[in-house]
C-alpha cells in the first residue's frame, strides 16, 4: 500500500497497525484511566479492563498475515470479545464487535464505509446495556461518529475521518461531568470513555505517520519465577502437570469442516482429567491435568500445529502452597448447576459449601473475562448454569459469555456485590420445579439484603456530602457515600449504625484479610454494646481492598 492509498483506504495490514498502537496507548494511559474513579477506592481498573480486552484481540491477530480487512477485524473482534473484561471492556468489545459487522464485506474500504461501520459499533455497543447512561463511555463514542461521519465528503480520507474522530471525542469526554452529575461531583471525567480515547488516539497516530512503540503490549500470562526448592531430587510427581495449548488445525491432516474435536477430548479423558476444550474456527483450546503430558501433545500433532503450549508442574505448586481451589469436584449430569464470583479464600470457601460448582476468581481490580466464565461453564455438566457475578461491574461480562455459551442454558444472576450472591446461594434449591420460580427465589432475598464496604481513600473528595481526606477509611454502600473517618474501626462503627435500622436482624461480617486480631474484636465489642438484638455472624473472607464486608438482612 503507498502513501496515496494509505489516506485513501484501510486495509488488514494497516488495520493491525493501528489497533497494536491504539493498544500501547491505552496500556501507556491505563494507570491514569484507573485513577478517574468516582470513588476514592484502590479498586479502580477501568483502564486494566480495557487494556487486557484490546490486547486479547491483539493476541488473535499475532500471527495473521492477511490484508484482508474483514478478516482482520473479524479475528480482532472474535479476541476481544472472548478477552473482556468489566462493563467499560464489554462495551469496547461490543463497539468492535458492531464496526467489525459493518467491515464483513470489505477486502479495504474508504472513509464513507469506515464511518458507516463505525456507526454499526456505536449502535451495538448501546444495544448491550439494558439501561444506557449517558454521559459514559457510550456517549463519548456516539458523540466522536457522529461528528466524524456528518464531516465525510467526497475528498475525505481514513485520515481525515480518524482525525475528526479524535479531535470531537476528545471534546466530549471533557463534556461528561456536565451530563453525569456523579462525575462533575468526583471531579473527574468518565473512565471508559478516557480509554476509548486513548486506543482511538493511537489508532490516529499511525494514520498520521507517527511511530508508536508496541514493545509492552501483550496478552499473554507471564510465568512466574519458579520455586526450585519447591520440588526436589527426591520429589514424587504426584499430582501431574497442567498443560494448556492452542492448536491449530491443519487443512493437511484433518477436514475442517467435518472435524469433530469430540476425538481428542475423548483421547484426553482417558489419560488425564479436568479436561476443558473447546473451538473457535480452526483453533482448539486444550486444557488438562496430566502425568503423561507427552502424550497429549503426540496426540494433537495429529491434527494440527501447537500455537501455544504451557506445562506447569502441579506439584511444585501444591508444595508452595499456591495452588488456590478454583472448582469444587466435577459432579455428575445435574439439572441445575452454580457458578460463583469470589475474591478470598474464605469467601470462596464459604461458596463451595453452598453448593456452587465453580469459582471464577475475580472481584475488585481482578474483574474475569468473558472466557474466564466459559472455561467455568466448561467444567460443569448441566442443563441450567446460574452465575453469581457478585459485582456490578461483572456482569456484563458474565451476560457475554452466557451469550456465547452452548452446552447449556446460563442464567446470570444480577447480584452486584458479594452481599447479594451470598443472601441469594442461600436460597438455592436443587429440586426446584423450574428456572424461573429459582430465578424469583434469588431475586426476592437480593431485594431484603443489604451490602456496605470499608475501605481506605485513596484522594480527597466530597461526594454526598461527605467530606474524604486521603488516608482516610471510608464508609459506602452501593454508590452512596456515608462516612469517612481517620481510622478504619472508626469507619466501621459509622457505617454500621447507619445499616442497622430496626427492621434488621442479622449481620454477616466478612473479615478481609487486612482486618487484624484486634480490629474483630473492637468491631464485635462495639456490636455487642450498640447492637445486642443483632445476630452477627463473622467470616474470615480474605478479601483484597475491603478490611470489612456488612451483610445486613
Amino acid at each position: 500500500m503507498n502513501n496515496q492509498d494509505k489516506d485513501t483506504f484501510l486495509d488488514g495490514e494497516l488495520l493491525a497497525k493501528m489497533a497494536q498502537a491504539g493498544a500501547a496507548s491505552l496500556q501507556s494511559k491505563a494507570e491514569e484511566v484507573n485513577e478517574l474513579n468516582i470513588f476514592p477506592v484502590p479498586d479502580g481498573d477501568t483502564g486494566d479492563n480495557m487494556a487486557m480486552t484490546i490486547e486479547s484481540g491483539i493476541a488473535a491477530i499475532e500471527n495473521n498475515t492477511s490484508k484482508d480487512l474483514a478478516v482482520v477485524m473479524r479475528q480482532l473482534s472474535k479476541g476481544m470479545l472472548l478477552g473482556a473484561r468489566g462493563n467499560s471492556g464489554v462495551i469496547l468489545s461490543q463497539f468492535f464487535a458492531g464496526f467489525a459487522k459493518g467491515l464483513d464485506s470489505y477486502h479495504e474500504a474508504d472513509a464513507k464505509a469506515v464511518g458507516g461501520a463505525l456507526w454499526l459499533g456505536v449502535e451495538q455497543a448501546y444495544g448491550s446495556v439494558m439501561t444506557p447512561t449517558e454521559g459514559t463511555i457510550l456517549t463519548v463514542a456516539r458523540e466522536a461518529v457522529e461528528y466524524a461521519v456528518k464531516n465525510i465528503n467526497k475528498d475525505s480520507t481514513i485520515r481525515s475521518l480518524f482525525a475528526d474522530l479524535v479531535k470531537e471525542m476528545y471534546a466530549s469526554l471533557q463534556r461528561t461531568p456536565e451530563i453525569l452529575s456523579v462525575l462533575k461531583e468526583a471531579g473527574v471525567v468518565d473512565s471508559g470513555g478516557a480509554g476509548l480515547f486513548y486506543i482511538m488516539d493511537g489508532f490516529y497516530r499511525v494514520l498520521n505517520g507517527e511511530e508508536v512503540s508496541t514493545a509492552g503490549v501483550s496478552a499473554k500470562a507471564k510465568a512466574s519465577q519458579v520455586n526450585l526448592d519447591a520440588f526436589g531430587p527426591d520429589s514424587v510427581m504426584t499430582y501431574g502437570y497442567c498443560t494448556e495449548l492452542l492448536l491449530r488445525l491443519q487443512t493437511s491432516k484433518v477436514d475442517l469442516d467435518t472435524f469433530d474435536y469430540n476425538v481428542i477430548s475423548d483421547f484426553l479423558s482417558t489419560i488425564g482429567d479436568r479436561v476443558v476444550i473447546f473451538r473457535t474456527d480452526s483453533i482448539i483450546k486444550i486444557h488438562v491435568h496430566t502425568l503423561t503430558p507427552e502424550k497429549v501433545l503426540e496426540e494433537c500433532r495429529k491434527y494440527g500445529e501447537f500455537l501455544t503450549i504451557k506445562i506447569e508442574n502441579m506439584s511444585v505448586q501444591h508444595n508452595e502452597n499456591q495452588e488456590v481451589k478454583k472448582t469444587a469436584e466435577k459432579k455428575e449430569h445435574k439439572k441445575y448447576a452454580m457458578v460463583a464470583v469470589a475474591n478470598g479464600d474464605g469467601i470462596k470457601e464459604t461458596f463451595l459449601e453452598f453448593g456452587v460448582d465453580a469459582i471464577v476468581d475475580g472481584g475488585q481490580t481482578q474483574n474475569p473475562s468473558a472466557k474466564d466464565f466459559l472455561d467455568a461453564f466448561d467444567e460443569i455438566d448441566a442443563d441450567h448454569i446460574y452465575v453469581f457475578p457478585n459485582n456490578g461491574n461483572i456482569i456484563m461480562a458474565a451476560a457475554q459469555a452466557a451469550e456465547i455459551y452452548t452446552k447449556a442454558k446460563v442464567h446470570v444472576i444480577e447480584s452486584k456485590n458479594l452481599g447479594a450472591g451470598y443472601t441469594a446461594l442461600s436460597m438455592f434449591d436443587p429440586e426446584c420445579e423450574s428456572p424461573e420460580a429459582q430465578i424469583e427465589a434469588f431475586g426476592e432475598a437480593i431485594a431484603n439484603v443489604t451490602t456496605g464496604n470499608i475501605s481506605p481513600s485513596i484522594r480527597d473528595a466530597e461526594l454526598n456530602g461527605v467530606t474524604i481526606h486521603e488516608g482516610d477509611f471510608i464508609g459506602f454502600v452501593g454508590k452512596e457515600m456515608m462516612v469517612s473517618e481517620p481510622t478504619k474501626i472508626a469507619a466501621a462503627r459509622g457505617l454500621l449504625d447507619r445499616m442497622l435500622t430496626e427492621d434488621k436482624f442479622m449481620l454477616t461480617v466478612f473479615y478481609g484479610k487486612d482486618a487484624s486480631d484486634d480490629d474483630k474484636s473492637e468491631l464485635e465489642s462495639f456490636l455487642a454494646e450498640k447492637h445486642p438484638e443483632i445476630e452477627v455472624y463473622p467470616v474470615n473472607g480474605g478479601q483484597d481492598i475491603y478490611p470489612y464486608i456488612f451483610v445486613v438482612e
